[in-house]
């Protein structure tokens, strides 16, 4: 094992969408991740992200360890309670009291491990009148008033696939959250409890947005500002061959230098910050960037600072040049791994591997604990 928590034990509940995924940043960090499954007699039938996909494909579950215990039976609370006991953090993602039902609940466990650090990882929290309600991301990034501000000028609102609820807000908020909880365990001897509700940490994302508001520089009408499409200089254009473009020349030096390598007369255009005017200067950048193919403009675009990128498919990025260096994507037994992130000197996380199908006893993960 390596990484920046190399040593943490972590017990997860299995589950959707961030608790799977926040099980696999730490174990990319080299924390021991657990996840507990249910018997294969007791498993959800309910469609599901993984529904149809082998183990051995289930990216999220890399370096994960499973085994399996019926929370409805009193031996599988047993074997949870146990695990717990030597775990350094234990995750559930079940609506407000359910844990408490199965006795597995924060007054269960931290009695028994007082340096616990317990994590509730759900959509909208502990409280409130939503908080025992169903939902998925994009009900979460609504209720954040995220989601209204993610739509072109006189379009509805476009879900950002499950990227920024479940993961960035969920997995990712619950990951930092834990990673501050271990510090303050290890400074005090005592654990908490975490209430990480992915609504919240949609939220806290907005917050210069919420600055830019107050400020009146950013309109609540979607697609009328400068990142969100309205500005003609931060958008996607379509080539000749269909593929696109993503231009982010927002600095007017980087402006300029975007229009000089468009290869027609720009003199007449409108001015940049002429609002007035953008839907022209749309037009203007589109019928322009419509000649050549995408990569045609990326040969153009490459080196300069004119924020100008071709918009790459998954397979493209993983062989893009740039990326290959770094080693952005890995392929491991045919699948497309991202390779863990943020990078280490001294620490650094362990490579992607294929996720191990099958469960293994929980003696075997109590032996490695002890």
């Amino acid at each position: 094992m390596t990484g920046p928590l190399e040593g943490v034990k972590v017990l997860v509940l299995a589950g959707m969408g961030p608790v799977p995924y926040v099980s696999m940043l730490l174990a990319d960090m080299g924390a021991d991740v657990v996840r507990v499954v249910r018997p294969p007699n007791r498993a959800a039938r309910a469609l599901s992200q993984t529904a149809g996909m082998a183990e051995g494909k289930d990216v999220v579950n890399r370096a994960v360890t499973s085994v399996v215990a019926d929370l409805k039976d009193p031996a599988g609370r047993r074997t949870v309670i146990e695990l717990a006991t030597a775990a350094d953090v234990f995750i559930e993602g079940y609506r407000p009291g359910v844990a408490e039902r199965l006795g597995l609940g924060p007054d269960d466990l931290l009695p028994n491990n007082e340096r616990l650090v317990y994590v509730r990882l759900t959509g909208y929290g502990q409280d409130g009148p939503r908080s025992r309600q169903a939902g998925h991301d994009i009900n979460y990034v609504a209720q954040s008033g995220a989601l209204h501000a993610m739509a072109r000028e006189g379009e509805g609102p476009r879900p950002p696939i499950n990227l920024l609820g479940d993961y960035a807000a969920g997995g990712a908020m619950g990951a930092y959250g834990i990673a501050c909880a271990l510090v303050s365990a290890a400074r005090t001897g005592k654990g908490q409890v975490i209430d990480a509700a992915m609504v919240d940490g949609v939220a806290a994302l907005t917050a210069k947005l919420q600055g830019l508001r107050a400020a009146g520089l950013y309109s609540d009408e979607p697609g009328t500002n400068f990142l969100d499409s309205g500005a003609p200089f931060y958008d996607t254009y379509r080539c000749a061959d269909g593929g696109y473009i993503a231009v982010g020349a927002l600095e007017p030096d980087f402006y300029h230098e975007f229009l000089s390598c468009l290869g027609v007369d720009t003199a007449n255009w409108p001015a940049q910050d002429n609002r007035s005017e953008w839907a022209n200067l749309r037009k203007l950048i589109g019928d322009a960037v419509s000649v050549r193919t995408r990569d045609e403009w990326a040969e153009v675009f490459n080196g300069t600072d004119a924020c100008v990128t071709p918009v790459l498919t998954f397979d493209e990025a993983a062989i893009d040049p740039h990326n290959a260096e770094r080693g952005l994507y890995r392929q491991v037994a045919g699948v497309l791994h991202p390779f863990p992130a943020p990078r280490f000197s001294s620490t650094p996380a362990r490579d992607p591997r294929a996720p191990v199908p099958g469960t293994v006893e929980p003696s075997t993960v109590a032996a490695r604990w002890a």
